[in-house]
């Protein structure tokens, strides 16, 4: 079995259900498809795109990135999907660093694409958003899809690139093939569920979650066409009544500062980023529907666990590893440390990645025994609930104690007005490192250091306590909604 595979077994099984809701459009799977072996004979017969080599998607969410996708596996392509808010250089090193041969790309982006390919000329350019016109007559052809293997490469997701250059995770059939079968058992999905669609889909999350776990078991995909203001989103839901709905923290919490409409959605899933307690629980309060924290990391395929869809739930907590995964919390020697300790999380199971495309060195630091080393640190309670208190990399040393910033942050989000916040570590000669915040706040309030650090007081040991607070309009973030700590470490050199 293949992700092509499976794809056209849902054709087979339901070719004119719609696959995809697209504003007023609906494009049931026959069409879909279609368009699908347009591009797939368009790589094959006229690109000459053999078995392994790498097609990438530059684009910004539309139907067609769906009908590529297929269309690169169905030819035995490997997909590298690229996060369309970066810059040409940004967008050059990946497409040099995977060996591109073919590049997706829309009308948005096409200046800065043959920009690029003048400075890599075997690099050809594909016209992305002229499928959904296209009159695409063409017969079955599924005995001419190339039969990848489960342990062949199937995409190389880049690493959002927050501390130096991104790295490509190499993921196999397999890999992503036990990711949405363990996404299926664990979220409970049918093919009569709706997935909303709203986060880029070159992110792992949307990929696994938005796009081939729908595809797969036969559901649809409801792309959400417009999300300016955020009531248009509620409106596309209900119109197409949506009832699953994988999203970022900030979305959350825009809608859990609006007045919610009863909504047929019958869960919400935060993930790609940390979702602070504040805004679960008010959220919660507001909504109809329950909203529930996963975690997750490219690697993984994405998806490592998440809180039980019937409960319980425990707010703050990351909930418990999906069907078929194991997560271990491990010392610095890679013992298992028992409940309560504080350690880094390493996963296990078929989820796991091949290793990092051209990068023999970071795929060993990364996995050893089959084990994969997130970086992540946390611990897991006397019940088996893991919580996440920071990135390995993020911990900081002050007078030789470990300081968690998450902690602190989600501190810092129960002061009134807070919007976004963000700790990161200064260079202190006597204390090896101070911590730092930086915080925006909604426009009604005013900036009040004292207030916010005789706030801390309350609750933090003397020594956690940001000595530098650093107001500002509005955080750095990528694409996927991480804030980018590097930026904040970076903008404190000459503190």
């Amino acid at each position: 079995m293949n992700l092509a595979n499976a794809f056209v077994a849902s054709v087979d099984k339901h070719p004119q259900k719609p696959a995809i809701y697209w504003g007023e459009s609906q494009i049931p799977y026959e069409n879909l498809f279609r368009q699908s072996e347009f591009v797939r004979h368009q790589l094959v017969h006229d690109l000459g795109v053999q078995p392994g080599d790498r097609v990438a998607i530059w684009m910004k969410n539309a139907p067609e990135f769906v009908a590529i996708l297929f269309g690169i596996l169905r030819a035995g392509g490997v997909v590298v999907p690229i996060n369309n808010f970066l810059t040409s250089s940004e967008t050059q090193y990946i497409l040099e660093d995977a060996g591109v041969k073919a590049l997706f790309v829309d009308e948005t982006l096409r200046a800065s694409a043959e920009k690029i390919q003048s400075n890599l000329s075997p690099l050809k350019l594909l016209q992305a958003d002229s499928l959904g016109t296209c009159e695409v007559s063409v017969e079955r052809a599924v005995e001419e899809d190339h039969l990848s293997k489960e342990q062949d490469l199937a995409v190389i997701i880049y690493t959002s690139g927050t501390t130096g250059r991104p790295k490509g995770a190499m993921l196999s059939h397999g890999n992503l093939l036990h990711n949405v079968g363990s996404c299926e058992v664990t979220m409970k999905v049918t093919e009569h569920d709706r997935v909303a669609l709203l986060l880029p889909m070159f992110h792992s999350f949307m990929m696994t979650v938005g796009i081939l776990l729908p595809m797969t078991v036969g559901g649809s995909i409801v792309l959400i066409k417009s999300l300016n203001p955020p009531k248009n989103i509620l409106k596309e839901i209900i119109t197409h009544e949506a009832t699953l709905m994988p999203a970022i923290p900030q979305l959350y919490r825009a809608f859990a500062s609006a007045d919610l409409p009863k909504l047929p959605l019958r869960l919400c899933i935060s993930g790609a980023a940390p979702l602070p307690v504040e805004v679960l629980n008010r959220f919660n309060a507001k909504s109809n529907v329950p909203l529930i924290e996963g975690y997750g990391l490219s690697e993984a395929s994405p998806v490592v666990t998440l809180n039980p869809v019937d409960g319980p739930w425990k707010a703050g907590s990351i909930g418990l590893p999906v069907h078929d995964v194991s997560v271990a919390i491990m010392d610095n020697d890679g013992n298992p440390l028992p409940a309560g300790e504080t350690g880094e999380l390493w996963v296990k199971g078929g989820n796991v990645m091949m290793g990092y495309w051209n990068r023999p060195d970071a795929t060993g630091e990364t996995l050893q025994d089959k084990w994969l080393k997130t970086g992540d640190m946390g611990y897991a309670d006397e019940d088996g609930y893991l919580f996440i208190t920071d990135r390995k990399k993020d911990m900081l040393l002050v007078n030789g104690i470990n300081v968690y910033p998450r902690e602190i942050e989600e501190l810092i989000y129960r002061f009134e007005g807070v919007k976004e916040a963000a700790v990161v570590g200064l260079k202190d000669e006597r204390k090896g490192e101070q911590p730092v915040a930086f915080v925006a706040l909604d426009e009604e309030h005013v900036p009040d250091k004292s207030a916010l650090i005789n706030f801390l007081k309350l609750e933090l040991a003397s020594f956690k306590v940001p000595r530098h607070i650093h107001f500002m309009d509005a955080l750095p973030r990528n694409a996927t909604g991480k804030i980018l700590k590097k930026d904040l470490r970076d903008s404190l050199s000459g503190v």
